[in-house]
Formats: structure tokens, sequence, C-alpha cells
């Protein structure tokens, strides 16, 4: 099993962590899965986030391989990631959303590779343009949310 670590902006990465266990808080097998967030502050020292994100990995089971989902890359939360990376061992993608951290929980059993693969997809297939819903209004003159019509 993958341990899924989420590095990102705060309040962002404790954010999707709580929304991810309230969407699988029904799902008997949620309770197996290592799923940790760590946020960084807008004024963080690189130095002192590396610190903070290693004592974090200190607590995950050497045995496993880890996932580091991150927000932003080249800003203090993915300069953190980038530099806990080892290959075989420890991946990072940036660029995390529900859907992408969704998808990793459900392949956490995957291999390390795989799961980068699954999480990427999820990441860009839950990137989607909605069209607008049918019969509603594009500028509604009373500033209510338009109605759905039956």
């Amino acid at each position: 099993m993958v341990t899924i670590v989420v590095i990102a902006h705060r309040p962002l990465a404790s954010a999707l962590v709580t929304a991810a266990q309230h969407v699988y808080s029904r799902d008997p097998c949620a309770a197996s899965r290592q799923l940790v967030g760590l946020d960084v502050a807008p004024d963080a020292e690189l130095g002192d986030a590396v610190a903070q994100a290693n004592a974090l990995l200190q607590s995950v089971d050497r045995s496993q391989c880890i996932l580091i989902l991150t927000d932003l890359l080249g800003a203090t939360p993915g300069n953190v990631a980038a530099r806990l990376a080892q290959p075989g061992r420890i991946a990072v993608v940036a660029g995390v959303n529900m859907p992408m951290l969704l998808r990793a929980l459900c392949y956490c059993e995957s291999s390390l590779d795989e799961l980068v693969a699954k999480a990427l997809a999820g990441g860009a297939n839950g990137l989607l343009q909605l069209p607008a819903f049918p019969g509603a209004s594009t500028t509604p003159s009373d500033g209510k949310a338009p109605e759905r019509k039956r």
C-alpha cells in the first residue's frame, strides 16, 4: 500500500484530507488507507517546511512507498515536496485537486508508478467545463440562482 501525503498552502492540505475522509467516511476499507496532510504557512521558510515534512514522513511505515501530492510547482509546498522525492520510494505530483486525490485513494494498493499514472489521469479527467443548466438564465435579473425546471 502506498501512503498519500498532501503538501500544500495552508489550509488546502488539511481541507483536501478532510474532504477525502468525508467522501470515504462510509467505506470500510478507508480506515486502512494512509492519508496525511501538511499545511505550509504563507511565511514558512523552506528549510523549516522541509523539516516539518521530514518529521511527518517519519510517522509513515518505512516499508511503504509514498505519493506526495502538492498544489503548485515552484511555490514553497512544491519545493518542499521536490526535495523529498526519492526514485522508487517517494514520487511527487504537482497540481493536486480533489479528483486526483480521490483517484489516488482508490488505487493506493497499486504500485507507486501505477498510482502516479492513476492520480494524474484522475486530476486531468476531473477538469471539465460544465454546460449551462438547460433552461437556466445566464444573467439572472434578480441576482438569485436560476430555478430548476421540472
